[in-house]
């Protein structure tokens, strides 16, 4: 029988009101929490804690405080990756953030799905879908990007936009939901 974050990670419903789930959490809550205590002249480069708990990250990236993730283990940077202020990150599915993109304050980028049924909803029980950001984006102070969006090479999500579906490269999208202009 497989365990609740063997399922997770397999992209099957599962609940997150699990121990070994919440002891992932609480990694990261710890790492989150070191990071965000820091100096300032200690996050001129993404910090210690936050390498280790992204694993391989790419060189040159930065991420202001306060930032929130729920695992961290499944985020993945690129290269000279900048992230704003107040991001928050729930990465219950892999998140890749391309090289040199670029995400403003209070970006919010989204995995988990809830179930439907509110029964199961209250159980706990979830589903969550990877989000790929590719290279050299910009996304607007505020925006959300929904669980499952790729958004190609290049895009401008304009601010307090509302990502629900895949952008394809070089697009403007803006709104709510996001649309190309």
């Amino acid at each position: 029988m497989p365990t609740e974050r063997q399922k997770m990670e397999a992209g099957k419903w599962y609940t997150c009101l699990d121990d070994e789930l919440e002891s992932l959490r609480m990694v990261a809550l710890d790492a989150v929490h070191a990071h965000n205590h820091l100096p300032p002249s200690e996050r001129r480069t993404l910090s210690a804690p936050l390498c280790d708990l992204f694993g391989d990250p790419g060189t040159g990236c930065l991420i202001e405080a306060p930032f929130h993730c729920s695992y961290g283990r499944n985020i993945r940077l690129g290269a000279e990756v900048f992230v704003n202020s107040g991001c928050v990150i729930l990465d219950s599915a892999p998140v890749s953030i391309g090289d040199g993109t670029m995400i403003g304050p209070g970006v919010q980028i989204l995995c988990a799905d809830h179930h439907r049924d509110p029964v199961k909803r209250r159980a706990g029980i979830e589903i969550a879908y990877p989000v790929t950001i590719g290279a050299d984006v910009w996304i607007g102070a505020g925006a959300v990007i929904m669980p499952g969006v790729t958004i190609g090479d290049r895009v401008i999500v304009g601010a307090g936009a509302v990502v629900t579906k895949d952008v394809s490269d070089d697009a403007t999208v803006v709104g709510v939901p996001a649309r190309p202009i």
